[in-house]
């Protein structure tokens, strides 16, 4: 597997725009109108937030990516369209009746995406003007700037692409996601967008794509909120011309790697670029019962108010892990738990260790913070991944309408 640049325009096929509207009415020059197109129909896949208060954009692309067929994704920033009544409904649909028509395309074929403040209804004027300019600007070098277009407190764009071989063929998968604030998956607010020119069946490619956020997306955490506007949209166009990707196929494998390997690190992006975070945080847990008890105890850690606070404060407080390993609802016996701070020992068989002060503090200073456990209860295993808590998280939420 290959890293190579361009983002969500790195398959075959697809181009992106990303253009300024001014969503906000406050001026500036940020972006906040995207569009991704495929220049084929393309199989789709989606995963979307558990919270029971759905978005307007998230209840419409739900019902287009059940269908199994997309070929382009309007999104916009700084406004979530969220709890906006039947207004909201209809102001999703138009935006995507206003790309279907400028792109050519039938409107069912267009999934929506949001992200911004809650409860504000959109100014459609300048959303329809956005769109307008976006689908007319619409290249294969577009990735870019529809990578900044989907940004709100992120402090940088998250942008990944691989190619790899898949039964002789050439596969390119790219991908983008935003995600700052507002992040405990089950999903997080974070949007993410996925295409590939490989051929997939549509129902393979959503089995694949929930069993890769099980792993990546879902396994993050910044503050414990989880929004009302996450979505994950996979677009595979098949121009790559594999043989077809296929539940139990001989490719399947090879493509859900693929697939986690991009995930995974856009996730950790997410996780690191968290508001106002200095460090990201990694939580390695193995010798678990099952894989559900090794994923709950590393979410745990990584959601824990006073771990991510020790890890700001550089404060090698390990007791504070084996807290949070403890509530997390995870099976395990804590008089047999081993803990490690980066490679230094913490605790074996659940007894404290003497351990060099200086030699954490170093540890403690890296931008990534590791902690491992072995429950010796079993072989199960699963990383979560969330960030240190800063004052500047209070500074950035305190006023995040305002």
């Amino acid at each position: 597997m290959q890293e190579i640049k361009g983002g969500v325009t790195a398959p075959a096929g697809f181009l992106a725009a990303g253009v300024h509207a001014d969503i906000k009415g406050k001026g500036g020059t940020k972006k906040d109108v995207a569009v991704l197109f495929s220049r084929v129909p393309c199989a789709a896949a989606g995963v979307y937030t558990t919270n029971l208060v759905k978005a307007a954009p998230v209840v419409l692309s739900q019902e287009r990516t059940a269908a199994g067929q997309l070929q382009a994704v309007v999104v916009n920033s700084g406004n979530a369209n969220a709890c906006t009544g039947e207004q909201g409904m209809a102001d999703a649909r138009t935006m995507a009746d206003l790309t279907a028509k400028a792109l050519g395309l039938e409107p069912a074929a267009v999934a929506v995406a949001s992200t911004g403040v809650i409860g504000v209804p959109l100014p459609m004027d300048r959303v329809k003007a956005g769109i307008a300019r976006a689908a007319a600007s619409i290249a294969p070098d577009g990735a870019q700037a529809a990578a900044e277009a989907i940004m709100t407190t992120d402090t940088y764009d998250k942008q990944y692409a691989v190619q790899f071989d898949l039964g002789g063929a050439t596969v390119t998968i790219g991908a983008m996601a935003k995600g700052s604030g507002m992040i405990h998956p089950n999903m997080g607010t974070m949007l993410a967008f996925l295409t590939t020119d490989a051929d997939v069946d549509p129902a393979t490619l959503h089995v694949a794509l929930k069993a890769s956020t099980e792993k990546s997306f879902n396994m993050i955490t910044v503050d414990g909120d989880t929004s009302t506007n996450d979505c994950l949209i996979a677009l595979a166009n098949g121009m790559a011309r594999n043989p077809k990707v296929v539940m139990g196929s001989a490719h399947y494998n090879t493509f859900a790697a693929a697939l986690d390997h991009v995930l995974i690190h856009l996730a950790k992006e997410i996780a690191r670029d968290g508001e106002g975070a200095t460090k990201l945080m990694e939580m390695r847990v193995k010798g678990a019962p099952t894989v559900q008890d090794a994923r709950t105890a590393a979410k745990a850690v990584c959601g824990s108010m006073l771990t991510k606070a020790a890890v700001f404060g550089e404060d090698a407080n390990w007791g504070r892990v084996l807290c949070a390993l403890g509530y997390s609802g995870a099976t395990f016996d804590p008089a047999r738990v081993d803990l490690w701070l980066g490679d230094l020992p913490m605790m074996k068989a659940g007894a404290p260790l003497p351990f060099d002060e200086e030699a954490a503090l170093a540890i403690l200073k890296e931008k990534t913070v590791v902690f491992t456990a072995d429950l010796h209860s079993g072989t199960a295993e699963a990383t979560a991944w969330g960030c240190d808590l800063t004052y500047d998280y209070v500074k950035i939420n305190g006023a995040y309408r305002t």
